[in-house]
């Protein structure tokens, strides 16, 4: 999460058109590799609910807002589209594919550009509404906290149940 603050308060100071800071921020946090790949499958995982992740996720929250609120502001970016909504949709462009690293990548930003040009504000004439609501910060602290679910549901705290 740390890493994401860091790309976004980046883009955000060094790019001075909202639209390329956005953009700035989006193609780091999907190039950045860690250790274990891509980073973002990390953000969308289960975490501990500990004060350091609460804290962690807030600074996440509060860098992601600043960067929408000012792309929103100068009218570039969809009304909405908010802020909640970058941690699933970074999750749903860093799915693993079966190719090498730096193919891998360049699919991963290909499909980037076609999800940036959907978020760009319509014009006249184009659909103006998304369907369903944004997601939510409480929603994403659930999602990131929910018990694991197996092929048969949620797994049991105690084990499995006997028959």
């Amino acid at each position: 999460m740390e890493q994401l603050v860091t790309q976004a308060r980046t883009a955000l100071a060094e790019e001075p058109d909202p639209w390329a800071a956005l953009v700035r921020f989006f193609r780091d946090a999907l190039t950045v590799q860690g250790t274990d790949g891509p980073l973002l499958p990390l953000v969308g995982g289960r975490l501990p609910a500990t004060d350091e992740v609460r804290a962690a996720a807030e600074r996440l929250r509060s860098a992601l807002d600043d960067l929408l609120d000012r792309a929103h502001r100068a009218g570039v970016l969809r009304a909405d589209f908010t802020s909640a909504d970058i941690p699933l949709l970074l999750e749903h462009l860093t799915p693993r594919i079966p190719v090498a690293g730096e193919r891998a990548t360049a699919l991963h930003l290909r499909y980037l550009d076609l999800v940036l040009a959907g978020l760009r504000a319509p014009g006249p004439g184009q659909p103006k509404a998304l369907h369903g609501p944004a997601p939510q910060w409480e929603e994403l602290r659930e999602l990131w906290n929910a018990p694991e679910v197996g092929a048969n549901g949620p797994a049991a705290e105690d084990g499995p149940a006997s028959s």
